[in-house]
């Protein structure tokens, strides 16, 4: 799964600010000074709108195809691993306390896991992501 979200940006007439919106997470609308600070914020306001869905346990929104106009805004790696993994158990009826047996950790490990701020290691998640039959598999780009 790509994890990237079309982001509408809207100038303001007078040139003093750009607002940013994800049309797919509903509530994540954001500014900056110019389109890049404006396309920084809305790609951490995209992690906070997020963390409410998985707070509340319910299915992530997905990405949809972009309109023209539109810019696509990458989820951070670790980010998007951990949506991966968030969504694989959701699919299978995993439990926390039910990867945590099966790879053989502390369920708190697990909720570190599947929180977006936290800095997990890559080698944890990667077992985490075995177990419910994924694997991650990197592609660097030219900017």
């Amino acid at each position: 799964m790509h994890y990237a979200y079309p982001i509408d940006l809207t100038p303001e007439a007078d040139g003093s600010a750009v607002t940013a919106q994800a049309p797919d997470v509903p509530g994540v609308t954001t500014w900056g000074d110019d389109t890049a600070e404006a396309l920084r914020n809305v790609a951490d306001a995209l992690v906070a709108g997020i963390e409410v869905w998985i707070g509340r346990g319910d299915p992530i929104p997905m990405p949809s195809a972009p309109r023209p106009g539109q810019v696509m805004v990458d989820l951070p790696p670790l980010v998007a691993a951990k949506l991966a993994l968030y969504d694989a158990m959701r699919a299978q009826d995993i439990s926390k306390s039910e990867l945590a047996r099966r790879i053989g950790v502390d369920e708190s490990l697990v909720r570190r896991l599947l929180d977006l701020r936290h800095r997990s290691r890559l080698d944890q998640l990667e077992r985490a992501l075995d177990v419910v039959g994924l694997r991650i598999q990197l592609h660097i780009v030219a900017v």
